[in-house]
């Protein structure tokens, strides 16, 4: 009896039990004490022995009286009186007043409450008629064969409230198990529309955000784990020639490049894991992107320069996202910077942006080989590499700079794309616009 169902079911049959008997038994008890009411019908019927009793003493005296008194105490299993006006009985000559007081009280004869009296007096005032049942022990009598048949489909029906108050319970203890073994995909899916739906909903958004937490979490100790090697392996070699006393001053500035590197990826890396944790601590403004892209390509011209290729941009119409700055200009810069990388010498980057269907559209495409096409969906993968001439004309990548843009994309409800341009890459951004 510990599990919800089988209380459930024990509850809701006993509570009908109650019901069905109670019932029962207050309309048989209603049935047999309605004889004080003059208008019921066995009221009536008291009435009809009060003046019964009287024809017969009135004609037949003690004798006719104590027959028809004998003929209702046989008939109806009760005692009845008949008494002058003062209460005096007709045959005994003993005082019956007291009968009147307990008349007056409500008799619940099958309780032992109060005496089983009910009292009538003649029209003219003459006489008194006092009809007196017998006390009947609690039992099953008031039950009939009726009552026993509304028990089966009523058991029936708490059978199935029970099953269907307890199923959604034991479906959603089953997946709060899983859950907390590691199986954090895992969800109830519930199309209830009570309370119940409602609370394996409620469990369903707690999953997502757990699972969004503790993935953001792996993710970004994983990304700094792997990504942080590089850097700090170049470090240590520029630490060791620093000691050597070889070039001291190129040997500083490298230590102060890397330095400098790893501090922005750790930011960049932070920012996007903690704005994918708690979506509430995405700084949301107006940010005009065409202003933006111009800046960072200004920006970007010293670098594009150093690989020896150029930098075009072509905006058409101004165009105004909503979202946080900071994240939105990381995400276009490692598009772009990723573009100049991979871009060959005398060539020029090309960076247009453009509105369509309330979307705003931003290209960024190099002139470099390419990728495969099959490496295209996993383009966007943080550490994955193409193993092609691509890479190893650039030396690799950093290989978080367009996961990070992706990443800060989706966070913005955006779209980034990236396919084959026949020469080089292109990489489409798609945000929507709000002027």
């Amino acid at each position: 009896m510990n599990s919800l169902f089988s209380r459930i079911l024990l509850w809701f049959g006993c509570t009908l039990a109650v019901t069905v008997i109670a019932s029962a038994f207050f309309s048989a008890l209603g049935l047999s004490e309605n004889d004080s009411d003059r208008r019921s019908p066995a009221g009536r019927m008291v009435t009809l022995q009060l003046r019964l009793a009287r024809s017969a003493y009135e004609t037949g005296g003690r004798a006719g009286l104590e027959k028809f008194l004998a003929t209702v105490e046989g008939t109806y299993d009760a005692r009845a009186i008949l008494t002058d006006a003062s209460g005096h009985d007709l045959i005994t000559q003993q005082d019956r007043s007291n009968l009147l007081d307990a008349a007056r009280q409500r008799p619940y004869p099958y309780f032992g409450i109060g005496k089983p009296v009910v009292a009538r007096a003649a029209e003219d005032g003459k006489y008194w008629y006092f009809f007196i049942r017998r006390r009947v022990r609690v039992g099953w009598w008031f039950l009939q064969p009726d009552h026993l048949f509304v028990f089966l489909p009523a058991v029936l029906l708490c059978y199935w409230l029970a099953f269907h108050l307890s199923r959604p319970v034991r479906q959603l203890q089953q997946a709060v198990e899983r859950f907390g073994e590691g199986d954090l995909a895992l969800r109830v899916n519930s199309r209830r529309r009570d309370e119940l739906g409602e609370l394996a909903r409620t469990f369903d958004r707690m999953a997502d955000r757990i699972e969004t937490l503790l993935t953001a979490e792996r993710r970004l100790l994983l990304d700094i784990s792997h990504e942080l090697r590089s850097p700090l392996a170049r470090l240590g070699v520029a630490v060791e020639l620093a000691r050597s006393g070889a070039d001291l001053e190129t040997n500083l500035n490298r230590i102060q490049k890397e330095s400098d590197r790893l501090n922005e990826l750790v930011g960049q890396l932070l920012q996007v894991t903690r704005a994918e944790g708690d979506p509430s601590l995405l700084h949301r403004e107006p940010v005009r992107l065409d202003e933006m892209v111009q800046q960072l390509v200004d920006e970007s011209r010293i670098e594009a320069q150093a690989h020896g290729c150029e930098l075009e941009y072509q905006a058409r119409q101004p165009a105004t996202v909503e979202g946080d700055p900071e994240l939105l200009r990381r995400a276009v810069e490692n598009v772009i910077r990723n573009a100049i990388r991979y871009a060959p010498g005398q060539t020029a980057v090309e960076v247009s942006l453009a509105r369509n269907n309330g979307k705003v559209l931003l290209d960024v495409r190099d002139r470099g080989p390419g990728v495969p096409e099959e490496a295209l969906p996993r383009l966007f993968d943080a550490f994955y590499r193409v193993e092609e001439d691509r890479a190893r004309a650039s030396g690799g990548g950093v290989g978080l700079g367009l996961s990070i843009a992706r990443r800060a994309i989706a966070l913005h409800h955006g779209a980034i794309r990236a396919r084959n341009a026949h020469p080089g890459l292109e990489v489409e951004m798609e945000l929507p616009v709000t002027t």
